[in-house]
């Protein structure tokens, strides 16, 4: 009923009708009507049609009418991902983002603007929210406030309303004080003229309270601290059945038996879900054959049992800086599935033959048994590959090392983008404390496992492709045109050469030459955020930063649900329909998103309390940092030691009075005539911590012995105009600071 009431409102014959002229349109029984009534409002509330004026309906599309899920910046702009794939992130101002928050699915009324004469260019799409379809969320963590007449709780993040006006709590165990942490249900918000109204459901505590920092990501997050009693059930179930916690005899018929090769693993020192493998061998005289062996989870986690519905709720493991929020239960995530060294494990494996080029010459797929020989950490891997090899399994590590750097300078050659950047981790002490903080660099160790994994993800969605299997694949869209040539404007008025960002070549020119100058870790920070976020999806669209056109996740099912669906795609008879793809996609890129940004506030709030720390003992860590942005109002800096960004103002800078040049994008001192700009190398220490609008400040540190550079003048500038008197200019408040680095404990890619 659903395809034929939606060709009928698509028709180009159809005139908007209501109920009754519908039934009778589509042939049906009155009888029927109560059927149709339901139908309707399904759709309604999908966002596929639209109810207007007189209870008549119409396809949404026809009024320029756009379903979609939409994201808030902490700026309160919005931009809307369309349910339907090819149409295009849209923008929304602050003004028309109506009542919508972060995350909600919305129904979006596109700007059209008369085209006339003008030639068509890149145009950014935008719009205004006319109605939210479906709240993400309706419960968040906030700071509750007191007046004479009222209380209101103030929410933690940025992007949603200012505050939420609340009645006395009841029944939520304590009677709250001011300034706690609370947990409050947006039970009404009809305008934005209007503040929303809601309840409080959970004390918290104190802010500085042991514990409440990170009870309140959770909360905020709505991350589990606990499986569902029959999800537990199950896997212990399935742990207890198999002896010594390794797969039977009768579990490893019809495998092929990998058991006697070199198979290893590398991981982080500290993980415990080793959910990839790999082994290397020659293969005749000047070729390779590589096993990438990955956890059969899918062997376990049957579709429909309560371990799949619960790990398809989670989406994906989250990894927060004090524990880790598995997406299945440790019985399966750091046992059963967990390729250990000295066990028996069942994988999927795909095996490929390698030119001794690093080229693909053919590949494999099936399931697999493996008995891995060891277990190294990066660090252990690293330093083995440093030295000359000792015995077999250090000899392939090296061979392993060597192929995997040819592919890796074949992946380049072929268009990929050089997007690394350092990762920060950060090491607690006991009582939950900034211990010390952790620089990761992507070395050879991990480029080593990076490679293989990106190859076997490549040769899966090729085969799934070939099968024309419905499955999910991992996608990341080309820039926008607009976004790029605004990058490419920025990058020109430094006086570095750029030309057309749109063609890949141009873009990989830039990036090798900003490697080369004391600017382009900024610049390059720039171009990161002109591209758009990776996604999953149900159509191949390819991924633009790695430059492969089949790409999708195979190598992490104990930590991604989008690869234990691959893996039933791949190897198992019974197949998703499209519709449940789709919506497996979409979900699972939301879970992604909402891990990512729990992990970010969870390391957040531990460093703004080890910063406060300093703030209090008077005595502050200095820093170095990179001037990322310069503004009449300041400078922002990325302070790669703390891996986070954050804001120096004028009144934060000690030296002089600074007066902002726009022409040249520099802060200029009016008496020392030092010159602030983009790419410049400083020294900065904590000035302020905002934990509440996630807003930190440094202030410049000078140097003793410094010398101010002297601001060269602009050609055809005249001497006399250095020296003249300019307005002063008045302080703003700093930008919210972004967040350079990721921390999760893999990429996302």
């Amino acid at each position: 009923m659903e395809q034929k009431l939606l060709s009928l409102l698509a028709s180009e014959e159809y005139t908007p009708s209501n109920v009754p002229e519908l039934l009778s349109q589509m042939g049906l029984r009155p009888n029927q009507q109560q059927v149709l009534q339901s139908l309707l409002k399904s759709l309604v509330k999908q966002g596929k049609i639209v109810r207007t004026k007189g209870n008549r309906y119409i396809v949404a599309k026809e009024a320029d009418l756009i379903p979609g899920v939409i994201q808030i910046t902490r700026g309160g702009r919005g931009f809307v991902q369309p349910d339907e794939a090819g149409i295009g992130e849209i923008s929304i101002p602050e003004s028309a983002t109506d009542t919508a928050m972060h995350g909600d699915r919305v129904l979006v009324r596109l700007d059209v603007r008369p085209q006339g004469l003008r030639k068509p260019g890149p145009q950014e799409q935008s719009g205004s929210v006319v109605r939210v379809l479906e709240r993400k969320r309706t419960r968040f963590v906030g700071t509750l406030q007191r007046s004479k007449t009222f209380l209101h709780v103030v929410p933690d993040d940025p992007r949603l309303p200012g505050a939420v006006y609340v009645p006395e709590p009841r029944d939520v165990g304590r009677k709250p004080n001011a300034g706690d942490k609370v947990v409050v249900e947006i039970t009404a918000w009809e305008s934005k003229k209007t503040a929303p109204e809601g309840e409080i459901v959970e004390v918290l505590g104190p802010p500085d309270a042991e514990g409440v920092d990170m009870l309140s990501v959770l909360r905020h997050y709505d991350l589990p601290l606990s499986f569902p009693k029959n999800t537990l059930n199950e896997a212990q179930t399935i742990a207890k059945s198999r002896a010594d916690n390794q797969p039977g005899a009768d579990e490893c018929k019809g495998r092929v038996d990998c058991r006697s090769h070199d198979v290893i693993t590398i991981d982080p020192d500290d993980a415990k879900d080793f959910d990839d493998a790999i082994c290397i061998e020659k293969h005749g005289h000047d070729q390779w054959r590589l096993w990438v062996h990955i956890a059969d989870v899918s062997h376990y986690v049957r579709p429909g049992s309560p371990l799949d519905v619960e790990a398809r709720k989670r989406g994906n493991s989250t990894y927060l800086v004090d524990r880790v929020i598995p997406m299945l239960p440790e019985a399966l995530s750091n046992e059963l599935c967990s390729l250990k060294p000295n066990i028996d494990r069942l994988t999927k494996c795909v095996e490929f033959v390698m030119s001794k080029e690093g080229h693909v010459v053919s590949s494999k797929f099936y399931a697999a048994v493996i008995h891995s020989k060891r277990r190294f950490t990066y660090q252990e891997a690293f330093t083995t590959l440093q030295r000359p090899p000792q015995g077999d399994i250090e000899q392939m590590l090296h061979d392993a090392h060597a192929l995997a750097q040819k592919v890796r300078h074949l992946r380049f050659r072929n268009g990929s983008l050089d997007l690394d950047f350092p990762e920060n981790k950060i090491r607690l002490d006991d009582q939950g404390r900034v211990l010390r903080i952790e620089r990761m660099e992507n070395d050879a160790s991990h480029q080593l496992i990076e490679e293989f994994m990106l190859l076997a993800n490549e040769a899966v969605a090729g085969r799934l492709m070939a099968l024309n299997r419905p499955s999910v694949y991992r996608i990341h869209e080309a820039p926008k045109e607009k976004k790029l040539n605004d990058y490419r404007e920025d990058v020109l008025s430094h006086r570095i050469p750029c030309g057309n960002l749109n063609h890949r070549p141009e873009v990989q020119k830039l990036l090798s030459k900003l490697d080369t100058l004391p600017i382009g870790p900024a610049l390059k920070i720039g171009f990161l955020r002109s591209l758009m976020r990776a996604r999953y999806a149900v159509e191949p669209l390819g991924h633009y930063g790695l430059a492969k056109t089949k790409y999708t996740h195979f190598t992490s099912p104990i930590r991604r649900y989008a690869d234990l669906v691959v893996h039933r795609a791949l190897f198992e008879k019974t197949q998703l329909d499209g519709n449940t793809a789709k919506q497996i996609a979409d979900h699972i890129t939301a879970t992604e998103k909402n891990s990512a940004d729990a992990e970010r506030d969870s390391k957040d709030v531990k460093l703004y309390a080890f910063l406060k720390a300093q703030l209090a003992s008077k005595k502050p860590q200095q820093y170095a940092a990179l001037v990322t942005d310069v503004r009449n109002f300041g400078f922002f800096v990325d302070v790669p030691e703390l891996g986070m960004s954050g804001g120096v103002p004028l009144s934060a800078i000690p030296d002089d009075f600074y007066m902002f040049d726009p022409a040249s994008g520099q802060l200029i001192g009016r008496h020392t005539r030092r010159v602030i700009r983009l790419g410049d190398n400083v020294v900065v220490q904590i000035y302020k911590v905002d934990s509440v609008k996630k807003q930190v400040d440094f202030q410049l540190v000078l140097q003793r012995g410094e010398t101010p550079r002297p601001r060269k003048p602009e050609r055809g500038e005249r001497s006399e105009r250095r020296h003249r008197d300019r307005a002063e200019i008045k302080s703003a408040p700093p930008r919210k600071p972004g967040h350079g680095h990721k921390h999760a404990r893999k990429k996302r890619r």
